[in-house]
Formats: structure tokens, sequence, C-alpha cells
């Protein structure tokens, strides 16, 4: 090589190694992401959130760092990766659901926080409205309290004799208590007697059904950290108590639920991406309408419904998006 192509050769070398040091991960836009769940559980959601920045640009350990956090269901566990997150002073925080969001806002005014799945944001507290959030904190509103009609409406469509229901929440969510009042509101005014176990805990899953077998017609089950970690036993459970199932989502219902409906999660994440990437380049939370759900999912398990010696009627087969077999 002669002497003037080596020194061409040696700049071109060290403008490389500038250009990628200035690349490095410690240097980019870094995205903090605080899921309730694990990463097997949210896998479908995470990776749809993925894909949708990388078709806005933003890639992952290129163009941008996402510092995955896992609170595996773990209460105490949300609020401790939000203040690790405001101590990284990430540049964007989305949050998996209500408590986290929450946490998150308590553990930073001043860091910008996209809240993919939100039951009733407004009424949590976690913006002042849905049209101008008026703080650091935006997202996706799930609609959850206005959509227990129609989940209860299905049920009784399958079940016409349906008399009490079971409810399993966490009056302790925020979320998952404005849920409540309304899945009792609906209920009051259907006939229907609702009961409600005590399940805050992992622990309290088992005897919650030895309490409630043979006594109820149906369990609404309400998406929360707890019962998206445990979503195999509760399944299980239910159906060796004979308990019919309504659930938010379609993952409930791959792993034995007999009915599902709610919004599209995995377009919610996708839509959550289109947030961040508002956000890292320059608009503020604030400006940011908190947005509602447009795609919606009904989803049925005949394989459950034949084991409960259930049939479901073909009208109702005909209106759902999905029938699982």
């Amino acid at each position: 090589m002669r002497r003037r192509e080596f020194i061409a050769f040696l700049g071109c070398a060290a403008a490389w190694s500038v250009a990628a040091s200035a690349q490095t991960p410690a240097n980019l836009p870094t995205v903090g992401f605080l899921v309730s769940g694990t990463r097997s559980s949210y896998d479908r959601w995470v990776d749809a959130f993925v894909e949708r920045l990388r078709e806005l640009g933003w890639i992952d350990s290129r163009t941008l760092a996402i510092e995955y956090r896992w609170a595996e269901g773990r209460a105490e566990r949300v609020s401790e990766i939000a203040a690790e997150f405001a101590r990284l002073q990430v540049d964007v925080i989305v949050t998996s659901g209500t408590p986290q969001a929450l946490a998150a806002k308590q553990a930073t005014s001043v860091i910008p926080i996209v809240f993919v799945t939100a039951g009733d944001p407004v009424g949590a507290g976690l913006v002042a409205s849905l049209a101008r959030s008026g703080g650091n904190v935006t997202g996706l509103a799930l609609q959850s309290t206005e959509l227990t009609g129609k989940r209860l409406e299905l049920l009784r469509e399958v079940l016409p004799g349906l008399r009490r229901l079971a409810l399993l929440g966490n009056p302790d969510n925020p979320s998952d208590a404005l849920e409540m009042h309304q899945v009792e509101a609906t209920a009051r005014t259907l006939t229907l007697e609702v009961i409600t176990p005590n399940v805050n805990r992992p622990e309290d899953i088992v005897p919650a059904f030895e309490a409630l077998k043979g006594s109820v017609d149906a369990l609404y089950v309400i998406a929360n950290p707890l019962t998206a970690t445990n979503e195999v036993q509760i399944n299980a459970l239910a159906l060796a108590a004979r308990m019919p199932t309504m659930h938010h989502t379609r993952d409930f219902i791959e792993t034995g639920g007999l009915m599902s409906y709610g919004p599209n999660f995995h377009d919610h994440f996708r839509r959550a991406a289109g947030l961040v990437d508002k956000i890292l380049r320059g608009t503020k939370p604030a400006d940011i309408p908190v947005e509602q759900p447009t795609k919606f999912a009904f989803v049925a398990n005949l394989k459950t419904a034949k084991a409960l010696g259930l049939t479901i009627p073909p009208t109702l087969l005909a209106r759902a998006d999905e029938v699982i077999e």
C-alpha cells in the first residue's frame, strides 16, 4: 500500500471509529420499558412495539436504547423500577398499565411517560383530560369501564340462566377498582348478584376458587398484573370448577379461558411506539391527546366450551373475530 493510500485509510478508520463511538447505547436516546408481567407474557406485544419503532427509524442499540424491566406481577417492584428510570434519566418511560403509569408519574414530573393500557386514565388521575393531559403523561386508554356491559351481554348470550357472577380483580389497583364498580352497577341493572373474592396475592387464588366452587354461574376476570401472571392457573381452576370465564384479551383464551372482548393490544403497542416517536422528535406529552381504542376483538374458545358442556350459539360465533378450536 502506498504511503498516501495508507494515510487515507487511517483517516477513514478514524472517522469510522468516531462515528461508531457516537452511536454507543450510552449516547443514544433511551426508552425505559416498565412491564407489569414477565417477558414471556408480553412477548408478542413488545415485539409489536419494537417493530413499529423500527418502521419509524428507531432501531434498538443503533438509533435508540431500550431498557426493559419486568415486575413479574410483584407490585412492590413497580415503584422500584420507576424510581430507577428516574435516576437513570431515561428520555421516555413506557408503562403497560395504570399502576405502572401512576408509579412512574410519582417518580418523575419531568420525564415523558407513555402508558399503553390504562383502563380509565382520567378517573385514575393520570391525566386531566383525554384531549390534554396537562403534564408529562400521555398514552392510550382501554375504555375498560365502558366495555363491561358488552362483556356481560356476551356472557348472558352463552348463559341465559346467569344469576350469580364472581368478579376477580384487585380493588387496590385504581383501574380495577373503577371497573369493579362499573361491573357491579351494570350487574344490578341485569338483576345479577356479584360476588367479589379477596384476591390480592398469588396465594389468594386457590382459596378464592375453593370458596366460589358451586356457588356462582360464571367468572369475570379483570386483566391486571396478578391475573396476567397467573392466567394459566386461573383458567385451570375455573375449568375444574366448571366456571365459564369472561376476559379482556385473547391471551387468556389461548390458555383455556372461554371468551374475551376488548381492545386489540397488538394495535395499542404499535400506536404507543408512534407516541414515543413523537416525543423523541420534540413533541411534549401535554400536547399529545390520549388515544382511545379503534380495534376491538371478540374471541371464543370452543374446546373450553365443550369441556364445560356449553354450546355457544351459532349467531354469536358468527360475530366472533376469532374462534379457537
